[in-house]
């Protein structure tokens, strides 16, 4: 086999081996949270401590309802998810791949 014929044989098992176009699609979306500095904040907050709207309202200095409005979005995104005790909610990352999520995307930004 020519080495044209290789090659165009290695590029079709590179198409091949691409994730379906809506996977690809879904993963930009998943990727577009991250692109918020308040929501990195509030993941960052939540990657140390269980918090409710007001402890992340306080901490982040953010108003609770601009908390509220990023936390539903983490949310639908199934970034983090929530729990309630008595009257208040608590909020938490939603498991243990959206932390290393991002501590490789803070170890990435520290090698720059």
């Amino acid at each position: 086999m020519g080495a044209e014929k290789q090659r165009q044989k290695a590029l079709q098992e590179v198409l091949q081996d691409l994730p379906k176009e809506e996977l690809l699609y879904e993963l930009a979306e998943f990727f577009k949270i991250f692109g918020d500095s308040s929501r990195v904040l509030i993941l960052s907050l939540l990657q140390r401590e269980k918090l409710c709207v007001s402890e992340i309202s306080e901490l982040s200095k953010l108003s609770p309802s601009a908390v509220s409005h990023q936390l539903r979005i983490l949310r639908q995104a199934r970034l983090v998810r929530y729990q309630k005790s008595g009257k208040e909610v608590y909020y938490e990352l939603d498991d243990d791949h959206i932390e290393k999520i991002f501590e490789q995307g803070l170890e990435h930004i520290s090698e720059i």
